[in-house]
């Protein structure tokens, strides 16, 4: 279909809803937007205006304004083309180009992982919307549209934009209401991301559909002969449920097709309210409802105001069925959610009503500043705005939602941070539960406090939460009150993790090292660094790819040059002042690595370095290469063995793990003394497990005097591993 076509289709729709003065602006939008795409194709070939066009009818069958539809079609302007957003503001005024731009991505703005940069173009996008909601909407059809023509791209960009529909825009759908859009995102979203599960759905929703479609007509005129004694005219519509409803219970939930009863719904939309709670005792007469499966959304609406009574049915054909019975009004706010407002047009008193439901963009912003991390934007929305819901309430009766899953923490904490903040317990239906209690809909939960000074959440509580408003409010409370538990908390859980991912540095590499990690994170000092792993403000998970990189760059940058180490001869041995024999080096400079310490007795390898001599490595330390052949400069590594009669004395350290208990600590220092063995540096951190780790630096006469000295060690009631540092 070529452009003038779509765009002709669009105009029949324009002037339909559309005043002259404003038909007159859509089309000049159409004109400045088809000349800035000209030359510009899609990945399907077609020209590149036929997207917004696209776009813009969406928006129109929506019943939007008539700005939301100039700003889909010029959306794409300022991000793909020359045109400026002076351009668009200087021709269609600074409403419009407020659109454009909070539709918009960031630009050129350099951020260090591909889901940074999705978080904060969903921040720029939600900040916009918390202006303007029509933002959002113009984005929700965009992404429609590029969904329905997703075949075109490559497979992995299609797996990629599948995703991210599914996680982010369908929900974001859903907490707007916008069922039309929400369900058509999912099922497209399932066909790329499963095509086999979508294939085998379809086919049976496919099979016997005659069939289907003439239970669903038969139930209808029953429903409709029984009604109708009490309610005139009731409208009565039979559906089958989504591909995507179908296929989160049959794949999240392990069920058969066969056991989903919800794929047949008869919706029931009559005039009042009154009408509806009478219409669900008929139907409740007519059938046998299923126990479990009544569920009234009109008492307590869902967050994005959806307002139904659903309950479920067998009736004499052993077919189960749902029945959803609403108002005209609940009908508009369901289908069309926030859009409602332009397209039944409800004037003012609908905007208050808009402004409060978006008090979520807000609450959402706000809990982000709290958090030194962008993308828990993104998990907020990935987490908490998911379509299963749990309705609890507080002991005077008021309604809380929270996502499937909540445990009364989350309750505690979406009640306000204070109550979390002091919880020490919580009673569900007037029983004290576990901390971790998952609540369900009904419950009626009363959160315990405690009014004692310091008193605040565990760590552990991060573990346990399902909303990530909960998970940033525990991080916000760590942050403020605990700097210095949290300081300590991070720098041992760096030393964990590059004890585990053989990062070894010397005291004055180490701190350099750390310091240029923490400015690569924006954090002023290296203890604001340490704060924010401690309190979980940084995954330091997510950043060891990078700190793995540097590390390795760094050791490159230390390499050594050879000419600045006088060479002997090919096999001419020569003893050094330091006990040690280097091969083909006359009396060099020896300097032993801190990295693993090496002992007499223990089988060493040289390294020549930069100005600095050579460096002498235990042979089993992990930064000698295992194979030559694989050492990126197998050059600078050379041969050396100990002296024959070495009578050095060597520093060494051994990590003593053992169990947190008082007197421990002298115990082993009393062994040491014992041993003659002098103690040059010791520390001492506890573990939440019961156990701690003893670090002590001690002078032995060589590798045997040192297995000797911690096999004695390991000896001692308590202790439970005994290990030398570094190998």
């Amino acid at each position: 279909m070529s452009c003038e076509t779509e765009y002709k289709e669009l105009r029949e729709k324009v002037i339909k809803n559309f005043t002259e003065e404003e038909a007159k602006v859509i089309d000049k939008a159409y004109n400045f937007a088809k000349e800035a795409h000209d030359g510009q194709l899609r990945y399907s070939g077609q020209p590149y205006i036929i997207h917004p066009v696209a776009v813009a009818t969406i928006l129109v069958d929506l019943c939007m304004d008539y700005q939301s539809v100039v700003a889909a079609l010029l959306h794409d302007t300022v991000e793909d083309t020359d045109v400026s957003l002076e351009n668009v503001k200087n021709e269609y005024g600074a409403d419009i180009a407020k659109l454009v731009d909070g539709v918009t991505k960031l630009g050129k703005v350099p951020l260090s992982t591909k889901e940074e940069e999705q978080a904060e173009n969903i921040r720029k996008m939600l900040l916009a919307m918390s202006e303007d909601i029509r933002v959002i909407i113009i984005k929700l059809a965009d992404r429609l549209h590029n969904m329905r023509t997703l075949e075109f791209m490559r497979p992995q960009k299609r797996r990629d934009k599948a995703l991210e529909t599914i996680e982010i825009y369908a929900p974001l759908a859903h907490r707007l209401g916008i069922r039309t859009i929400k369900e058509e995102l999912e099922d497209l979203a399932i066909s790329f991301l499963d095509p086999v599960g979508y294939k085998e759905i379809e086919t049976n929703l496919g099979s016997q559909m005659e069939e289907r479609q003439k239970f669903l007509e038969d139930i209808k005129v029953r429903i409709r002969e029984r009604i109708s004694e009490i309610i005139p005219e009731p409208h009565i519509a039979g559906r089958i449920k989504s591909v995507h409803g179908i296929y989160r219970k049959m794949y999240m939930q392990n069920r058969s097709f066969g056991e989903i009863y919800d794929i047949y719904a008869v919706r029931i939309i009559v005039d009042s309210v009154i009408d509806c709670y009478n219409c669900l005792g008929v139907i409740h007469d007519m059938f046998t409802p299923i126990p479990g499966r009544f569920k009234d959304y009109i008492s307590t609406p869902k967050p994005n105001m959806y307002q139904s009574l659903h309950t479920t049915v067998i009736g004499k054909e052993g077919i189960a069925f749902e029945v959803q019975i609403r108002t005209w009004e609940m009908h508009n706010t369901a289908e069309y959610g926030i859009a409602a407002h332009w397209k039944y047009k409800l004037g003012e008193g609908s905007k208050a009503k808009i402004d409060e439901r978006l008090a979520w963009v807000r609450q959402l912003l706000e809990s982000q500043k709290e958090s030194d991390n962008v993308e828990d934007i993104v998990l907020t929305i990935k987490s908490d705005f998911v379509p299963e819901e749990v309705y609890v309430f507080t002991p005077k009766g008021d309604v809380v939602p929270l996502p499937a899953g909540a445990t009364v923490i989350d309750f505690a904490y979406a009640i306000h941070s204070a109550v979390g903040n002091k919880m020490i317990g919580a009673k569900v239906d007037g029983r004290i539960v576990p901390i971790d209690f998952v609540v369900k809909t009904g419950q009626i939960i009363e959160v315990m406090t405690s009014s004692q000074q310091g008193k605040g959440p565990s760590r552990d509580w991060l573990k346990i939460v399902k909303t990530s408003e909960a998970r940033t409010k525990i991080r916000a409370w760590f942050k403020k009150e605990r700097r210095k538990e949290n300081i300590e908390e991070g720098r041992a859980e760096i030393e964990r993790e590059f004890k585990r991912n053989r990062i070894i540095l010397d005291s004055d590499s180490y701190e350099e090292f750390i310091k240029a990690i923490a400015e690569r994170q924006h954090m002023p000092t290296v203890d604001d660094f340490y704060a924010a792993i401690g309190y979980g403000g940084i995954s330091l998970i997510k950043m060891l790819p990078q700190i793995k990189e540097a590390y390795t760059k760094l050791t490159k940058e230390k390499a050594p040059v050879v000419d600045e180490i006088a060479v002997t001869a090919p096999g001419n041995n020569r003893k050094s002042r330091d006990g040690v024999t280097v091969e083909n080096i006359d009396n060099c400079l020896i300097k032993f690595a801190h990295c693993c310490n090496p002992l007499p007795g223990d089988p060493i390898i040289g390294f020549i370095t930069r100005g600095h001599g050579v460096s002498i490595h235990n042979r089993n330390c992990p930064n000698v290469p295992k194979d030559m052949a694989d050492a990126q400069e197998p050059e600078r590594w050379v041969r050396a063995s100990w002296d024959a009669n070495i009578k050095e004395d060597f520093n060494a350290t051994l990590s003593v793990v053992c169990i947190d208990k008082v007197g421990l600590l002298a115990e082993i220092s009393g062994k040491f003394a014992e041993m003659r063995v002098m103690i040059h540096n010791v520390n001492m951190r506890a573990n939440k497990d019961g156990r701690a780790i003893m670090n002590v630096t001690i002078t032995v006469g060589g590798a045997d005097h040192l297995r000797n000295v911690m096999a004695k060690i390991q000896k001692i009631d308590g202790v439970l591993l005994v290990e030398r540092s570094g190998i």
